[in-house]
């Protein structure tokens, strides 16, 4: 059986770590064993905040949408309530975007959802 020799594999092996690891902190960089648990542990973070993101990135739309719903006169829960009750398919952050970019447009909006309410059932939000 031929006798392996390692060297290249190594040192490919350690070069691809090294370089995932360039702009990390002291031996973080330049430590092998340092270097991998840190890639590693970075790796898991990574992986739970793109997760993450998505979560936050829907309360930041709901936000988004309850201060434009109160400045038409609804609460958010209404609002939402409203669109489903009268048909209209559009996703929060779509919502949000016509809040912030075009609010007449996101009146209009406000008022199919008003409309498809029951009477008597939403009463105007105060703003203050």
């Amino acid at each position: 059986m031929p006798r392996v020799k390692r060297a290249v594999i190594k040192r490919r092996r350690k070069k691809k770590i090294f370089q995932n690891t360039k702009g990390f902190f002291q031996g973080r960089r330049v430590q092998l064993r340092q270097a991998q648990e840190t890639l590693k542990r970075g790796g898991a973070f990574a992986h739970k905040h793109r997760r993450l993101k998505k979560r936050d990135f829907r309360a930041l739309f709901v936000q988004r949408i309850n201060a434009g719903a109160r400045l038409n006169g609804l609460s958010y829960s209404r609002l939402i309530s409203g669109l489903k009750k009268a048909g209209v398919e559009i996703n929060r952050k779509m919502l949000s975007e016509l809040a912030i970019h075009d609010p007449n447009a996101f009146a209009k909006v406000c008022e199919q959802a008003k409309s498809a309410l029951p009477a008597g059932t939403w009463k105007p939000v105060a703003t203050a």
